[in-house]
């Protein structure tokens, strides 16, 4: 089959979950399959290059995250500027169509392509905002109309959807999309890389680790909350926040007006993912106090790695991944970190079972059968 990626941030320029699903599917299927990726063009990129035996087309004028984010937000006015140059596409011929739904104006150029190429189209998606997050977002003249609009343009009726977890699948039905056409998989979690590094790894240190972007809904504050009443306990141990992003400033400037900046260390993403890995694997414990998840993939590959992961109530991670985590009130997690480097704490061996949907390994599979008339 021939098929096209189709999303504006590309992995790893730029490294957020969904940027990560997408490459590692396209990179997947790639070992198959003919693969073509269409994003925007980021610092650093090519107009034309092959990544990873995908044929990448980066498309306008280089961009910057500040580009493609304003205030902690996804920028309208990159959203437009994608939309208005994935046209590109046209001159192509493709069997398959996988697109991430946002950042949305592209859909129906997108949609407009598969009927006029009689391509099928795969929908992705990663969260659905209701009307009450739509007028947080943008205001509330501007966002009951933005929920309206993107409500109408993520609905098709030639589309198969692929939601990363129950909650997203339950979203989309919401919007009035049928069970049959709602598939569930998120393939995050790379088998053997993480299997290899846990066996290696079997001294942990007692660390309180984070990873991902530094943008507010993260709660970086409450992490450091949390990880400065440990502190104050008297309790000795080490505390990695790894991650880049808009709000890195003013987290290090916070992390110096808690006086942490001898105890907190914080050091932008690393290069090769398995270093990650080991980095997490060394560690006790995780701390993810974000209050916006559509998945949480840093808690699933910590969970892979034998790593106790602390949630707090408040976390909106699905359930098939918060049953595997350590839910605590948020006033009661310090004393939950100090227990687990003790090693009194629970501890959640992960069930192979319950990691099957996340496995990178079934991606070939997975859209053979989806796009096969399976579901």
């Amino acid at each position: 089959m021939k098929i096209a990626f189709v999303y504006d941030i590309p992995y790893p320029w730029h490294r957020g979950g969904a940027e990560q699903i997408f490459n590692v599917e396209s990179r997947e299927m790639a070992k198959k399959h003919d693969v073509d990726f269409f994003t925007m063009r980021w610092k650093g990129m090519k107009e034309d290059f092959f990544y990873e035996n995908v044929h990448y087309h980066a498309l306008g004028e280089p961009i910057t995250e500040r580009d493609a984010y304003k205030h902690g937000r996804r920028a309208i006015r990159e959203a437009l500027y994608f939309a208005l140059h994935v046209r590109e596409i046209f001159k192509y011929d493709f069997d398959v169509v996988i697109t991430n739904a946002f950042p949305i104006l592209h859909l129906p150029l997108i949609k407009a392509y598969c009927r006029a190429k009689n391509a099928k189209l795969v929908v992705k998606v990663d969260e659905v905002w209701d009307h009450k997050y739509w007028q947080n977002y943008l205001g509330i003249g501007i966002g009951s109309v933005a929920n309206a609009y993107a409500n109408m343009l993520i609905r098709s009726r030639r589309a198969m959807y692929v939601a990363n977890s129950s909650i997203t699948a339950r979203g989309l039905e919401g919007l009035g999309i049928e069970r049959r056409r709602i598939s569930r998989f998120a393939p995050v979690l790379e088998d053997k890389i993480l299997s290899d590094i846990r066996r290696s790894s079997r001294v942990k240190k007692n660390r309180i680790i984070f990873s991902g972007r530094f943008i507010k809904e993260k709660r970086i504050d409450k992490w450091l909350l949390a990880v400065d009443a440990v502190r104050k306990e008297g309790f000795e141990f080490e505390a990695l926040l790894i991650g880049d992003g808009i709000e890195k400033e003013d987290i290090e400037r916070r992390i110096d007006e808690m006086r942490l900046g001898n105890l907190v260390k914080v050091r932008h993403f690393f290069k090769d993912k398995r270093d990650l890995y080991k980095t997490i694997a060394e560690s006790k414990v995780l701390l993810h106090m974000g209050e916006r998840e559509g998945l949480g993939i840093i808690a699933l590959e910590s969970i892979a790695l034998g790593t106790s992961v602390v949630i707090p109530e408040y976390s909106p991670m699905p359930e098939e991944v918060k049953k595997m985590c350590i839910v605590e009130k948020e006033g009661n997690i310090p004393k939950q970190l100090i227990r687990i480097m003790k090693n009194r704490g629970e501890y959640n061996k992960p069930d192979i079972k319950n990691l099957k949907m996340f496995s990178t390994s079934n991606v070939v599979s997975f859209y053979e059968k989806l796009l096969n008339g399976g579901n």
